[in-house]
């Protein structure tokens, strides 16, 4: 599967369950490229800080790691360092950005620096306008393609599922699924059927 087509299946994906196989292994190969304590290439300190924050409010540590402990932070910073194209890249940045200008507006400081209680009031008002978007796709024929949202919360929560979700700790711990194997060994051979 070709890295465009994976991020069009991310772009009209809503639910992580109804991912093809082929973008699951896509997506889980993605993640593996992170690896273990990665160093982030495209986010600077302070707009990782912005996405650890949202994503860990979509997906809090309960009995399980949430996505702080997913490390989705890690996992969106490798799709916009080697998947996204640079204007998507820019996009998704200025998104931030944007984030932190409504944030400043609102409250008087950066979405990082708001209390929990503003932060989930900022992230209700952007989910709210989010799922207008979703509405409106899901009307839409199959098929037909919508422009990305204006608002990039949009992204960040599905992000934010995707990297959950195609993690360890959220396919093996919360779902309690088995990882989809990397290969496929097409000469294993099988047992004899018996009557």
């Amino acid at each position: 599967m070709q890295r465009r087509d994976v991020l069009r299946l991310l772009a009209s994906t809503a639910v992580i369950s109804a991912l093809p196989v082929e973008l699951m292994q896509s997506l889980q190969q993605a993640r593996a490229q992170s690896g273990p304590g990665g160093s982030l290439r495209t986010l600077n300190a302070h707009q990782n800080l912005t996405i650890t924050t949202m994503s860990d409010i979509i997906i809090p540590e309960t009995t399980t790691p949430g996505a702080k402990g997913a490390k989705v932070n890690e996992f969106i910073d490798l799709l916009l360092t080697e998947w996204y194209d640079k204007p998507d890249t820019d996009h998704f940045l200025q998104g931030i950005a944007e984030a932190d200008a409504t944030s400043r507006k609102r409250f008087g400081k950066a979405f990082v620096d708001c209390t929990t209680a503003q932060q989930v009031q900022l992230m209700k008002t952007w989910d709210d306008e989010a799922m207008q978007y979703a509405r409106a796709l899901k009307a839409k024929p199959t098929g037909q393609m919508l422009p990305p949202p204006a608002n990039f919360f949009y992204t960040v929560k599905r992000l934010t599922l995707v990297g959950y979700y195609t993690s360890e700790v959220g396919f093996s711990k919360e779902l309690g699924k088995t990882i989809i194997p990397m290969k496929h060994a097409g000469c294993a051979p099988l047992s004899e059927a018996r009557s």
